[in-house]
C-alpha cells in the first residue's frame, strides 16, 4: 500500500475530509453557544387559568438554559412541568430568537388525601384549590378508575337530583357513594361486585321507593345496594323486630 501512490492519495483525501468535518462540527458547536443565538423572547402562547404566570416566568428565567441550538428541550419541559397546575408543556423554537411555550393545565375533579387533587384525566397532582370539590378516598392507584366511575355514576344520579360529594373504595375493593340532594345527604353502599349495575338498578327504582318516601317527608340517609334482587334503606325512627333492628327495607323496594 505504501508504494501505491493512488492509495496514498485516496487515504490523504479521506483524512483531509474527516479533519474538515471535525473542524466544521467544532465551529458549529462553538457558534451555537454564542450569545448571538440566545433567546430574546419567551412567549406563553396559551391562556393560563390556574397556573401562576409569575411562577412560570421565574422558572423560565432561572432554569431554562441554552441558546436556540443548544437548549435541552427535555430538561426545559421537565422544569416547567413542576410548576403547580401544569400537566404538560410543549416548546417550539422560532428563528432566530423566540421560544414559544404552550401549557396544558390540570382540570380539577376531586380532592385526594390530605393535600392532593385528582384531575378529570384521573391523574393525581399537588396544587392549592379553594373551591368546592368532591372527595375521593381509596387505595393508591385507584384515582383513574374513580375518575371514570365518577363521570358515569354522576350521569346516572343527576336525573334523580343527586350529586356525588364523595366516592370511596375500601382496601377490599368495596365502593360507596356519598350523594347530596338539596342539602340532604344520602350514602349508597355498592360493595365490590358489579357496583355499576347495582347503581343502575337503584336509579330505575328510585322514583317509586326512596324518592316516594322522601316526597312524603321521610328522610333516607343510607341505602344498602348489596343485595341480589333489591336494596335496603335505613329509615329514621323505624325499629325492625328481631335481630336486625338497625336497618329496614322500605316496602316495595326492588
Amino acid at each position: 500500500m505504501w508504494d501505491d501512490a493512488k492509495a496514498l492519495n485516496a487515504l490523504a483525501a479521506t483524512l483531509a475530509v474527516m479533519a474538515g468535518v471535525a473542524v466544521a462540527a467544532a465551529a458549529v458547536h462553538w457558534a451555537a453557544r454564542r450569545d448571538a443565538f440566545a433567546f430574546h423572547e419567551v412567549v406563553v402562547t396559551t391562556p393560563l387559568q390556574r397556573a401562576s404566570a409569575p411562577h412560570l416566568e421565574a422558572v423560565i428565567r432561572e432554569e431554562l438554559a441554552g441558546t436556540f441550538f443548544s437548549m435541552d428541550l427535555g430538561s426545559a419541559r421537565a422544569a416547567l412541568a413542576r410548576v403547580p397546575w401544569v400537566r404538560s408543556v410543549a416548546l417550539r423554537r422560532q428563528w432566530p430568537h423566540r421560544l414559544e411555550v404552550a401549557v396544558e393545565e390540570h382540570e380539577p375533579l376531586a380532592r385526594w388525601g390530605a393535600d392532593a387533587l385528582v384531575s378529570a384525566a384521573g391523574e393525581t397532582f399537588v396544587a392549592r384549590h379553594d373551591g368546592e370539590l368532591p372527595r375521593f378516598d381509596g387505595p393508591e392507584g385507584y384515582a383513574a378508575e374513580m375518575a371514570a366511575r365518577h363521570a358515569r355514576w354522576s350521569a346516572t344520579l343527576a336525573p334523580l337530583g343527586l350529586a356525588i360529594v364523595a366516592l370511596e373504595v375500601s382496601p377490599r375493593g368495596g365502593w360507596r357513594v356519598l350523594a347530596d340532594r338539596g342539602g340532604a345527604p344520602l350514602a349508597l353502599e355498592l360493595g365490590h361486585d358489579d357496583p355499576g349495575a347495582r347503581l343502575d338498578r337503584f336509579a330505575g327504582a328510585y322514583a317509586r321507593t326512596i324518592g316516594a318516601l322522601q316526597r312524603q317527608g321521610t328522610a333516607i340517609g343510607y341505602v344498602d345496594l348489596r343485595y341480589r334482587n333489591g336494596f335496603a334503606a335505613r329509615v329514621p325512627g323505624f325499629r325492625e323486630t328481631g335481630a336486625r333492628g338497625a336497618a329496614a327495607a322500605p316496602r316495595g323496594a326492588q
